[in-house]
């Protein structure tokens, strides 16, 4: 490096020699600073374009410095201030013009200089010449658009108010990541068609505003003696090059929802509005983002993203692109690419997808784990440099240009400029970076061939599925694949295909249908029952055929498919749930969350984070708590049914599922009801302040920790209120009637259908005088109805009751009730009395006995037959016996009632495992929606000796 290096110095020399003769000709009395000196030496040799404009106008240079720019970092709004006073005396088309391309000169030999000189980063640097580019064009355009208004008047909407151009950026101007020399990419677009106001002659908006962008373009984009300010791209607007300039929002929105394609979904991604009214600019990407973005995961982009990265594939081969550190193997491109796939598949879901900057987005997928932490490091790094390089490229002669140099000497420069010693090494991280981007670029978007499933029959099965097979071949092909009835098989499939004709599907979707029934058909084949399974994914096919994208998921995601047949071929109600919720079918694509339900600390951070990730938008709100609950249940049914949870374990899951949903609403509900009518006012009869004075009761199975997959909560809703009215300045309200209103909203959260169905059917019933009561109970009056007006039914209800969410001291207050009525003394005779009639009324109305079937919770011996009994003996003695009132539990209770003495072990170990015995065999055919009845026979002996526990006590009820 000796030679080149001092080769180099001496062009240094050369040039800063040939700046002190021109400031000297200048008469400027240039600074002497050895600090600008030492900048200068490495900065004039990286960049011509930076040394000659010095050299040409010494002035420059002596400003930068002495104002101190050229070592400061602007903030955001320094080019909107810089402008401001240049242009304000501006009187004309040609005098803007000038002022815009001086003005640039000055602000790119700053930022190269910053940029080559180590002061600024990428990000300051990318930073500085988005807002140095949004600056010139909002001013611009400012400046124009009143040329214009008073020549043709000002141009109105329906509403008669003036309207204005709104400039959306795409690209690397949209992202805020504009490099050195680049293009910006605009698209025109304002609010509403009408006619201008104000002067003699009218023109209609669109003549308006079309003439204005001709204006802008010219002003920004045309070559003078003194440069340009951008070159402007508008090939992105609609129509490409053959659409209007400017377009009004309905007309813009009608042409994406009717003909957007792809690609331009995936170039919205970057958009901002970023000059003119950018408030209607905000408001039109609003009405665009449901294009941009799916509310659903859109693996049915798969196919059109695939072609686009073929596509680029061949344009790097055809166009001999290997020298191109933006387009070619390895690129800058291919980094994005790889990011906004991402985006455009997940971000409807997932909205902190929906960002412009690569950078943010890698580190999102990182933390949500769809790509490696060390993937997101490689490609970070990889766009960084390249980012960097593609500074240095342009920076030498201020040109658009990405192409790696041809001579030596450049190289020798390009590698000095990022930091390397010698051309050798620079080009070989170079290479590493690229190699490590196309090596995960590559493996985008890449699936297993469908052909190559195990067992080699799809093809045979495709035909056996477009039904072109002579009768009795197909019944062969699949007897070998495993169907023990084909024939049945063969009649499903015909009623399925005859089904699906009459449905408008379109190609796109019988295409899908048609690779996917036979990877199905192989697959359920090896399950234990091929076609019950068969059958039960058949109904699923129903339930999505219409919806493209989830066939795609399956398709794209081998491993999807493997464990859908699984968990459908172990439970129907597993199937009938992904049918009823096909959203769910992305949780198939990780078996590391799918078989692994969290505990509930995880469960409160996951659901915090989805809602952190929303705004304040209620509708979304609602659809998150939705799908959380979902995928969570989900998670346990599969762990279920894999047998990786037992029993006890499941109905922890599920009631901690359930409680941490009700405690996410409650939350909403008071924050809404707070600020639109302030806190209440709360305390406890003692005296003692409430911070919120409400609590949610939950009696029944999620009061008992036993919650099944489709119970409903049974809860009443408590408060300590005080008299008068909140603490609002504007909409103060009754503290009760507070209280009323926020028991309406959490039951509006919890069962109101959206989309994604209903959170928890909700059964109020158990409330003080029941559905005639009102919503929600004092405190003092849930104390006083419990005490005086509630019937032993409903104190054998109170047993399996506990506080799930509320305020602390007004849950330690339930307690304290519980505790109170529960440890009553009680009457035996009455009492005997009272449960003998409450179970003979629910066996008469809830029973109905079918000869040979053995109902297993209103059945004699059944699973009621033992709660009950357990329910008399702790009203019974709890008054003796404090430690029955710690489980809301019945295995819990009944063990509590060996330690106190209450009942003898052998009858009370007899009727925990029957009772457990009852509740995993309800549990299983639950799973299969089955109803929980089993022979007579099946627990014949378990069910004698549990009525003769019963009648030993109470006798034959």
């Amino acid at each position: 490096m000796d030679s080149p290096a001092k080769e180099l110095t001496e062009r240094f020399e050369e040039k800063w020699r040939s700046l002190q003769v021109s400031a000297d000709t200048a008469q400027i009395s240039f600074p002497k600073s050895n600090k600008l000196c030492a900048e200068a030496r490495q900065v004039f040799v990286f960049s011509d374009f930076v040394a000659s404009n010095c050299i040409r106008d010494p002035g420059l240079l002596a400003d930068l410095f002495e104002s101190g720019d050229l070592h400061t970092d602007y903030a955001s709004d320094v080019y909107a201030r810089k402008l401001e006073p240049l242009l304000a005396d501006v009187q004309d088309q040609k005098q803007l013009e000038k002022t815009l391309r001086n003005f640039r000169r000055r602000e790119m030999v700053r930022i190269a200089w910053r940029d080559l000189s180590g002061a600024a980063d990428l990000f300051e640097t990318t930073s500085e010449l988005s807002n140095f580019a949004d600056a010139c064009i909002d001013y611009t355009l400012s400046l124009l658009h009143r040329w214009q208004c008073t020549i043709y008047g000002c141009p109105t909407g329906g509403d008669n108010a003036d309207q204005q151009l709104a400039i959306i950026g795409m690209g690397k101007l949209g992202g805020r990541e504009l490099n050195f020399s680049s293009d910006v990419d605009l698209i025109f677009a304002y609010p509403e068609s009408g006619m201008t106001t104000g002067a003699a002659k009218q023109i209609s908006n669109e003549d308006f505003f079309a003439r204005l962008c001709r204006r802008l373009l010219q002003v920004l984009g045309k070559a003078t003696e003194d440069g340009f300010v951008f070159r402007v791209d508008l090939r992105l607007r609609p129509y490409g090059e053959s659409g209007p300039l400017s377009m009004g929002f309905d007309a813009m929105e009608e042409y994406y929802q009717l003909q957007g394609r792809e690609w331009e979904r995936y170039a919205w991604i970057k958009a901002r509005a970023v000059a003119g009214d950018k408030s209607a600019g905000k408001k039109l990407l609003e009405r665009l983002n449901p294009f941009v973005y799916r509310r659903y995961l859109d693996f049915g982009a798969f196919e059109s993203l695939r072609a686009m990265k073929h596509k680029i594939s061949l344009e790097i081969k055809r166009k001999a692109m290997a020298d191109d550190i933006k387009l070619g193997r390895g690129g800058i491109r291919e980094i994005e690419f790889f990011g906004q796939i991402f985006q455009l598949i997940r971000g409807g879901i997932v909205p902190p997808l929906q960002q412009r900057s690569i950078l943010n987005v890698l580190k999102i997928l990182a933390n949500e784990k769809y790509i490696p932490q060390r993937v997101c490091d490689q490609l970070s790094a990889s766009y960084i440099f390249l980012r960097n390089l593609e500074h240095r490229l342009q920076e030498y002669a201020d040109q658009q240009t990405h192409q790696l140099p041809s001579s030596t000497d450049d190289w020798i420069r390009l590698a000095l400029s990022m930091g390397f010693e010698n051309k050798e090494e620079f080009i070989r991280r170079l290479e590493d970076h690229r190699s490590i981007v196309h090596s995960h670029f590559t493996m985008l978007l890449e699936t297993k061939d469908a052909k190559q499933a195990p067992g080699g029959r799809s093809a045979e099965l495709e035909e056996i599925w477009q039904g072109a097979l002579p009768s009795g071949r197909g019944e062969k092909i699949l007897s070998a694949a495993g169907y023990r009835d084909p024939a049945g098989a063969v009649r499903l499939l015909t009623h399925l295909r005859e089904d699906l004709a009459g449905r408008s599907l379109g190609r796109e979707g019988r295409d899908r249908l048609n690779k996917l029934i036979p990877l199905l058909l192989e697959a359920a084949g090896n399950c234990d029952e091929p076609l019950i399974t068969l059958n039960r994914i058949v109904d699923l096919i129903k339930a999505i055929e219409g919806r493209a994208a989830y066939l795609a998921l399956l398709l794209e995601n081998p491993s999807c498919l493997v464990h859908l047949v699984k968990l459908t071929s172990a439970s129907s109600l597993i199937a009938t749930f992904l049918a009823r919720h096909p959203v769910l079918l992305d949780e198939l694509l990780d078996p590391r969350t799918l078989y692994a339900p969290p505990d509930r600390n995880d469960l409160e951070k996951e659901l915090r984070l989805r809602l952190k990730r929303l705004s304040e938008d209620f509708e979304y709100q609602m659809e998150e708590l939705r799908v959380f609950k979902q995928v969570n249940v989900l998670r346990v049914a599969a762990a279920d049914v894999t047998q990786v949870l037992p029993l006890m374990r499941v109905s922890d899951h599920l009631s901690d599922i359930a409680e941490v949903v009700l405690n996410e609403v409650l939350e909403l509900a008071w924050d809404y009801l707070t600020a639109k009518h302030g806190k209440p006012t709360c305390k406890l009869n003692s005296g003692e302040p409430c911070e919120r004075g409400f609590a949610v009761i939950a009696y029944g199975k999620l009061g008992g920790l036993e919650l099944g997959y489709g119970s409903d909560l049974d809860l009443v809703f408590l408060h300590s209120g005080s008299s008068g009215q909140t603490d609002s300045n504007h909409h103060p309200i009754d503290n009760n009637h507070f209280f009323a209103r926020l028991g309406q909203r959490v039951l509006h959260l919890l069962t109101a259908a959206t989309r994604a169905g209903i959170l928890y059917d909700t059964d109020m019933r158990l409330r003080p005088s029941g559905s005639s009561g009102i919503l929600v109970s004092h405190i003092e009056g849930f104390r006083d109805y419990q005490l005086n007006d509630a019937w032993t039914w409903e104190h054998q209800a109170l047993i399996r009751s506990r506080t799930v969410g509320g305020d602390i001291r007004l849950k330690q207050e339930f307690e304290d009730i519980r505790r109170q009525i529960l440890a009553l003394p009680r009457n035996r005779q009455k009492l005997h009395q009272e449960v003998v009639q409450m179970r003979r009324r629910m066996r008469r109305e809830l029973l109905k006995p079918e000869p040979g079937i053995f109902h297993l919770k209103q059945d004699t011996g059944g699973i009621v037959d033992i709660e009950f009994l357990v329910q008399y003996l702790v009203l019974l003695k709890s008054h003796e016996f404090p430690a029955l009132l710690e489980w809301t539990d019945n295995v819990r209770l009944i063990q509590t009632l060996i330690e106190t003495g209450v009942i003898d072990e052998y009858r009370a170990h007899l009727l925990k495992h029957a009772y457990l015995i009852y509740r995993a065999m309800a549990h299983k055919l639950n799973l299969q929606e089955k109803p929980a009845r089993v022979p007579e026979e099946k627990f014949q002996n378990l069910r004698r000796k549990v009525a003769e526990i019963w009648n030993s006590y109470f006798g034959s009820a």
